[in-house]
């Protein structure tokens, strides 16, 4: 490596290190070792080739010397040619040791990003919903991204660094000293117009790339919104284009501006180091040719010492940034530690039993229930603000107990933001109650496997999310084993199968993101036939025909009813019409429910049902 290639790695390093000087804590340092572990053996064989090639490097300079001194001397061309092929032998070994160093650090590198991606994502799964509400999605993608392959890099490239360059320092610096302690005393003034530069400059494009990077993600993220269907169809109907794209090209000039800059100043610094590169050849030369000259030093020696020289500087360069490169590590290390550091609050019993299969029945029992506060279940960095707000903590339901026995289908009827989407959410366990109980089939659903759980419950949401995937894939989430005879019974069953037969590729046909190629009342009905396709004994409709035109609503309700029967259900529903033949209505309001009963009595009783009834029916003046 030469002179100039170890200080514009030096250079690099410095730009994009993290600034973040945590200090090293013991327990972070274990759980390193932790996910090393399993790659013990590749990293134990991986330090002894590297330091191999410290070996091999710090060798072949000598042997040139040798060359030297042999046709300077008048040897034997034997001499020369087996110190020749020496030379070449030494190529080759250290080529071969390079292909294994990187066979080595490839697998280790890229082990440890699985190890660790894995880790995170399976982590992440087991969060409760309160946490993906308030996490930015791009922070924590970085997470799985950006960090976990800056951690890995403490064992791919910084570990074999470290390594290499003390063996490789140590080796060139006795060599040099060997051939000659003055030539080599000369050379060292010359060290810090080479290491001080880089760290100097190195600040400098540090603070220029990290302006570069919050414009770049300020883009990036106004991109992502504005390109994505509801965004651009947004910006269409609301937004100022001329604004828009004035406010987009102000940021994407500084960026110009500040590559440009960058150039520059990376331009004037190679240029420098380049400049004291040829300064310290030059002391070699001169002061190793005088010696030379004079009978102190053999001719073959002063070239030994000049190709030494870039083993000399170039790890002394690299090691003084070693300890900006093991910070950065570990503070992608802490950066993913803070991830898995939180606590799933939905975590399966140890001893959870199955639910038994066959019909089953819902109750609440008392139930109290308030969502997490921001420090259970999130943090600031990525919800990407300094300090987490206060909210959570409050009771939002008070003492609901209600009952639905197998078969029957219960309503909930309220005002927006009365606590009926945070009871359906209980029951398949989106969240857990603070006190009380919910029960399914007679059980505490804390006390059963999520896996019972899932295959018993069945919801539709209001949003009707579908994945940017096919129409078979899309279904396929719920039973991954059934067959298309099934998933077009599915479809047939949410009146549904002629649309997707007319599309161009049927069931191959992709929805788009968000299923934004559909209509909200197609939406919808493919998130009725997914429930359809998963036949649970459990069903909630959380406001599943709100996107229906009557015409649709109509055919579904026909379909639900066939699909449900024999199933409990609960439904939510701002429209009274649709929930009129459920067996039992419940109005809730502020978290309580404050009325119970079928259609024709809650009418009667001349209640908050009446006035909800009377306010959706009342004749139009």
């Amino acid at each position: 490596m030469s002179m100039e290639t170890a200080a514009w790695q030096s250079l690099y390093t410095t730009m994009h290190a993290e600034q973040d000087q945590r200090p090293f804590s013991r327990t972070a340092l274990r759980r390193i070792a932790g996910f090393a572990r399993p790659h013990g053996r590749r990293i134990l064989v991986f330090v002894v080739i590297s330091v191999l090639i410290a070996i091999v490097t710090v060798s072949t300079p000598l042997l040139a010397g040798r060359v030297v001194d042999a046709i300077v001397g008048g040897q034997a061309p034997r001499i020369v040619i087996i110190l020749a092929a020496a030379i070449g032998v030494l190529a080759l070994v250290e080529a071969g040791l390079g292909l294994a160093q990187r066979w080595f650090s490839a697998h280790i590198g890229e082990g440890l990003i699985l190890d660790l991606r894995t880790a995170v994502y399976d982590h992440v799964q087991r969060m409760p919903i309160a946490f993906f509400g308030r996490t930015r999605t791009g922070a924590l993608v970085s997470r799985l991204n950006n960090d976990v392959i800056g951690a890995q890099r403490a064992f791919s490239e910084t570990l074999s660094g470290v390594v290499s360059n003390v063996v490789t320092l140590a080796l060139a610096a006795i060599a040099m000293v060997a051939l000659s302690w003055q030539v080599t005393l000369a050379t060292l003034v010359l060290l810090p117009l080479f290491v001080l530069p880089a760290r100097r400059l190195g600040a400098r494009l540090a603070r220029l790339q990290r302006e570069a990077a919050n414009h770049n993600s300020t883009m990036s993220t106004q991109m992502t919104e504005r390109f994505s269907a509801p965004g651009a169809t947004l910006i269409k109907l609301f937004g100022r284009p001329d604004h828009e794209s004035a406010e987009f090209a102000t940021r994407a000039g500084r960026v110009r501006d500040i590559g440009v800059r960058s150039a520059m100043l990376q331009e004037v610094f190679f240029i420098a180091l380049t400049l004291v590169s040829a300064l310290a050849l030059a002391v070699v030369y001169g002061a190793g040719g005088y010696l030379a000259l004079t009978g102190g030093l053999e001719a073959g020696a002063v070239v030994s010492l000049a190709l030494l020289l870039t083993r000399l500087y170039a790890p002394l360069t690299a090691l003084a940034n070693s300890r900006v490169e093991v910070m950065s590590a570990m503070v992608s290390f802490q950066r993913v530690f803070e991830v898995l550091d939180l606590e799933p609050l939905i975590q399966e019993r140890a001893g959870a039993r199955a639910l038994p299969p066959g019909p089953a029945s819902i109750e609440f029992d008392e139930v109290t229930f308030a969502y997490p506060s921001p420090e259970q279940v999130s943090l600031a960095s990525l919800e990407e603000v300094a300090t987490l707000d206060t909210a959570g903590g409050e009771d939002v339901l008070h003492e609901v107990s209600f009952r639905a026995e197998p078969g029957q289908t219960v309503a909930l009827v309220g005002s927006s933001g009365a606590g009926k989407s945070t009871i359906a959410s209980l029951i398949p366990r989106l969240f857990d109650a603070d006190t009380g109980a919910v029960r399914i089939g007679g059980s505490d659903v804390r006390d059963l496997t999520a896996s019972s759980l899932r295959e018993t419950v069945g919801m539709v949401t209001q949003d009707g999310h579908l994945f940017h995937d096919s129409v078979r894939q899309n279904l396929l989430l719920a039973r991954p084993e059934a067959g298309d005879e099934e998933v077009w019974e599915a479809l047939d069953r949410a009146r549904l199968g002629q649309f997707v037969r007319d599309l161009p590729d049927g069931l191959d046909t992709v929805v788009g993101e968000r299923g934004h190629r559909l209509s909200g009342g197609e939406r919808q009905r493919m998130t009725i036939a997914r429930v359809l396709l998963a036949r649970p004994q459990v069903v909630i409709l959380d406001e599943a025909t709100a996107h229906l035109d009557s015409t649709s609503e109509a055919a579904v309700q026909a379909a639900l009813t066939e699909a449900l029967a024999g199933r409990t259900a609960v439904v939510i529903a701002h429209r009274l019409p649709t929930i009129r033949a459920a067996d039992r209505i419940l109005v809730v309001e502020s978290g309580r429910v404050v009325e119970a009963g079928t259609h024709r009595e809650l009418l009667d009783s001349g209640g908050r049902y009446t006035e909800l009834h009377d306010t959706q029916f009342a004749p139009a003046a």
